[in-house]
């Protein structure tokens, strides 16, 4: 064996839910697979989206020869842009997904990259690596996982996957390669962790391809489905129920739009001519008769779901007779804004079928006894769980030594280890720097904690300005204390709350040394801390004071 070593550093994806990102090292020469983002967390008020942090690649960015993606879901694709502007490499992926990447580069005015289109079971040689990419099923069309041939021996990198039952052989996870990589002896296997805590097998796409086809059987008015742009598969069953029912079809949302004449030209999907119309004609046909789909089945704010659950939708208003479908799962986090939008639905009258009530949505994650087959066929001497919360690799740990592999060869890495393998086996040694950086409008990595903080006061609590005009030469005050507020309200019970503060102020200007070359600093720290003082102790509530000091 090679005795150039092997480094394997997950940057993102590892004990959370995206920013999957992990880097392969060897002989001075870097393939980073995926490069995804998350959506901000409750506390990150303000906050778009959250990348990794890149840092490890902009020091080494002289290694990086390029990215691989496996799939174009955007906790896989989504920090590419921003990425691509630090390195700028090839980047491999199969056609599906760099039609969607394509894009997304264009949106966010990323100079034109180097898009290398691959095919499962293809090889391609990138510097002292050889990859394969081979075909798993997913809730996304075009995903694969990789076998990565490297000076230490091969990796598996499963990719986010299921074992597909009732899946055509296009679509459905190639068990035959990776069990040909196990009889090739795998050194290394990394899996998808997603829903390692699940017993049994995901729901077949068949079963839910059943249950949509019952809720369209009893659907007497207008059928809306909400689902993710890139679920093609889903896209295809629903226009053939749409066909069967004989109904028009409306696709409505930019990335819905994008994704279905994307899938059209690749042929994945096929729309009858004349079956398709525009939104503007719905009105035109027999409520019975109009199939629409959309976007917003995580509740997003602007999405087109959520403008007619609110009732602002300029084309669609919500008739007694309308069948909604959300037919996605419920990622965590959107519950209460998916809550409020079936809510609403039903308040207006619509029926509502959603995933707690209803199997009409499938996982594109395996589940335990699928997970048991990934190992039972690839058979690697390591194991690394990735993708999911510390728990699910916790759990898929847990099944990886129920199936033989040993707690010494099970690396249950955090982002930013470095796993390193060598002719003397392999072991998590040192750390590189990671993180989450945070992307607000046009500014990335500018909003950090003390400005979350800052954010989160404000919106708990509200601001108090207080100005103050003072002579340049005397330091008299010419003018104030005014006090202005946001978010916060001097209360008719509290009338003697602001004449008070008004005190406060000028009992500070007494005690400041007006003479000082530095007193509008020192009047402004006293200010903030007295007021500060005074309204946590008079009304219990901790606003942010801005003093504004002028002098004249």
């Amino acid at each position: 064996m090679d005795s150039s070593p092997l480094k394997i550093i997950p940057l993102g994806g590892v004990g959370e839910i995206g920013l999957n990102m992990t880097v392969f090292e060897a002989e001075d020469a870097i393939v980073v697979v995926d490069a995804g983002l998350m959506f901000p967390e409750d506390h990150m008020l303000g906050v778009d989206i959250v990348i990794p942090d890149f840092s490890y690649l902009r020091e080494n960015r002289h290694k990086v020869a390029a990215v691989v993606l496996t799939h174009s879901h955007e906790d896989h694709i989504g920090a590419l842009p921003f990425l691509l502007r630090e390195v700028n490499v090839p980047v491999y992926a199969t056609p599906f997904t760099l039609g969607m990447v394509k894009n997304k580069l264009e949106e966010k005015n990323v100079p034109r990259a180097s898009l290398v289109p691959v095919a499962p079971r293809q090889k391609e040689k990138i510097g002292p690596f050889s990859l394969e990419f081979v075909r798993v099923c997913h809730s996304v069309a075009d995903g694969v996982g990789l076998g990565i041939y490297t000076p230490q021996g091969l990796v598996v990198h499963t990719g986010d996957f299921k074992i597909s039952h009732g899946v055509s052989g296009d679509h459905a996870t190639d068990l035959a390669r990776f069990a040909r990589f196990g009889e090739e002896g795998v050194l290394a296997l990394l899996s998808d962790s997603t829903n390692a805590e699940k017993e049994g097998y995901t729901l077949s796409e068949e079963g839910v391809g059943q249950v949509l086809e019952a809720v369209f059987d009893a659907a007497c008015g207008r059928i809306i489905v909400a689902l993710f742009a890139s679920n093609i598969p889903r896209i295809a069953r629903i226009v053939d129920m749409a066909k069967k029912r004989k109904s028009r079809l409306v696709i409505s949302g930019r990335s819905l739009e994008f994704s279905v004449a994307l899938a059209q030209e690749q042929g994945l999907l096929s729309i009858p001519r004349g079956m398709e119309i525009d939104l503007e004609a719905v009105d035109d046909y027999p409520d019975n008769k109009v199939v629409i789909l959309t976007t917003g089945s995580q509740g997003e704010p602007m999405s087109a779901l959520a403008r007619i659950a609110a009732g602002t939708h300029k084309k669609i208003r919500v008739k007694k007779n309308d069948t909604y479908i959300l037919s996605s799962k419920f990622i965590p986090g959107n519950e209460k804004a998916i809550a409020g939008i079936v809510n609403s639905l039903f308040s207006r009258g619509a029926e509502v079928i959603y995933e707690k009530i209803s199997d009409i949505h499938v996982s594109g994650h395996a589940f335990r006894e699928e997970l048991k087959l990934m190992l039972q066929l690839t058979r690697p001497r390591y194991f690394m769980p990735i993708h999911g919360e510390y728990r699910h690799l916790v759990h898929h740990s847990r099944l990886a030594r129920s199936q033989g592999i040993g707690p010494d060869r099970v690396l249950l890495a955090k982002n930013g280890d470095v796993v390193r393998f060598n002719g003397t086996g392999a072991r998590i040694s040192g750390s590189v720097e990671t993180g989450r950086v945070l992307v607000d409008g046009k500014g990335v990595g500018d909003v950090g904690n003390s400005v979350l903080r800052e954010r989160r006061a404000l919106s708990e609590h509200g601001a108090v300005v207080v100005v103050l005009i003072l002579d340049a030469e005397t330091g008299v005050v010419m003018h104030g204390p005014r006090f202005t507020s946001q978010g916060f309200v001097f209360g008719i019970e509290t009338g003697h709350l602001l004449d008070d503060a008004a005190c406060v102020v000028l009992e500070v200007l007494e005690e400041v040394d007006m003479a000082a070359p530095d007193r509008v600093e020192r009047i402004t720290a006293k200010v903030r801390n007295a007021l500060r003082s005074y309204f946590s102790f008079v009304i219990q509530r901790r606003p942010v004071i801005l003093p504004v000091i002028l002098e004249v």
